[in-house]
């Protein structure tokens, strides 16, 4: 029996200690009846290719220098043919090293033709590689996907149980700048110039991604010095003033005058932090033109469910809605929990959810945001039918129909 009992402690110990290295497929087959139909792939193989794109002269949130700002993004695109697939390297919030496996070829050659782009932009803290799901999703679809890692904001670079706050600031300055920046640095580079449809472009923000989207998509921002300070961890009243007024810009960091980028067509806000204390004012977000599709879990425990429909019920562009999952939290975006991220909660926190399952909650945002891509930057007529939905799709009938089964509780809210 001692025997047995050492046995089994190594194979534990071996198995925790090989599953970083291990890459882990995250995903369950299920019949296209028991998932939204837009969820469904598209037609295109997928490629995928990390590149680094740098902002110089970068203006600075605490010091009126300028830097350089380095950022690493990861790209999805449509691609000649299907190879081998891409594995996924990062470390949970507890640095946690792992090993995902997706459905996109590394570096394989783009597939001729033009493609809308999409960019994604991760929460604090979060990493490129969140919402893979999406990326993979949407280029099989026919876009250019291109997701963030924002510096200073990603697992790798912050110690969350030592300083979890040490990224703030630089998230709140930097979040819809850095969104701007890559739709420009995209538009030039020179591997994908040739592939990018002109005109029209897609956002999608999750988190502190989606307060940065509000900014982006036209939005200013409306920091009092004590909430500068509070967010900052400023407490000289003088000091926060100071970075309130640099914090209060419009339009991904310009001045009050200044209008949103033209190529923006659509947004997609998932759980967006802000609502709750009212930091983007109501006057801007009335004057937001692009449409906006919110995401809110009704329990959600960060950005607070009345502070995203305070959002969306200011957002002043047609298109707009609000959709609720009943009983979600916060962590409705980010794909499922790897493994070695069930073993404390710090880690676990950052993707579970008690009511959901989230491969479920992954298919409803896929299915939704290739909707408003689709409606509104290729102008589909049927994917835009797919956004005009309203009430609650619970298992009850509703105008003498019965939803078929697989249909999610959700509300929809125009």
């Amino acid at each position: 029996m001692k025997t047995f009992n050492l046995l089994l402690y190594a194979t534990i110990l071996w198995f925790y200690g090989t599953t970083a290295q291990a890459q882990q497929a995250l995903y369950q087959p299920l019949p296209a009846e028991v998932t939204p139909q837009l969820s469904a792939s598209g037609s295109h193989p997928v490629g995928v290719k990390t590149i680094t794109v740098v902002s110089r002269q970068h203006p600075q949130l605490l010091s009126a220098k300028t830097t350089s700002r380095l950022l690493t993004l990861e790209i999805w695109y449509p691609a000649i043919e299907k190879g081998e697939r891409a594995v996924y390297e990062n470390v949970t919030r507890s640095h946690n090293e792992f090993r995902i496996e997706g459905q996109a070829s590394r570096d394989t050659a783009i597939a001729k033709g033009q493609y809308p782009l999409v960019i994604l932009s991760h929460g604090y803290t979060g990493y490129r590689h969140l919402m893979f799901y999406l990326g993979e999703h949407l280029a099989s679809h026919g876009y250019i996907v291109a997701a963030v890692d924002h510096t200073d904001s990603t697992n790798q670079e912050i110690d969350f149980a030592r300083a979890p706050y040490a990224g703030f600031p630089s998230t709140l300055y930097n979040r819809a700048r850095d969104q701007q920046f890559t739709l420009d640095a995209m538009a030039n580079h020179e591997f994908f110039v040739a592939y990018l449809a002109k005109g029209k472009a897609g956002l999608v923000g999750y988190s502190m991604g989606g307060y940065g989207l509000l900014s982006t998509l036209g939005g200013c921002f409306n920091f009092s010095a004590e909430a500068a300070g509070r967010f900052t961890g400023i407490q000289d009243p003088a000091r926060a003033a100071t970075v309130a007024t640099r914090l209060n810009t419009c339009a991904a960091g310009q001045n009050a005058e200044a209008k949103p980028d033209k190529r923006w067509a659509a947004g997609v806000a998932l759980a967006p932090w802000g609502g709750q204390d009212k930091v983007v004012s109501k006057s801007s977000l009335n004057s937001i033109t692009t449409p906006v599709l919110y995401v809110a879990g009704d329990q959600d425990d960060i950005s607070g469910y009345d502070g995203i429909r305070w959002l969306f019920h200011h957002t002043g562009s047609a298109g707009s809605q609000l959709l609720t999952i009943h009983n979600a939290r916060h962590n409705i975006a980010g794909h499922p929990a790897p493994a070695n991220a069930r073993s404390n909660e710090m880690d676990i926190g950052h993707y579970y959810e008690p009511a959901w399952d989230t491969q479920t909650l992954n298919n409803i945002t896929k299915h939704f945001v290739l909707a408003m891509m689709n409606c509104h930057i290729k102008e589909q007529p049927q994917d835009c039918q797919m956004l005009e939905v309203a009430g609650n799709s619970n298992q009850t009938s509703q105008n003498d129909k019965t939803p078929s089964p697989g249909r999610v509780l959700i509300t929809a809210t125009q």
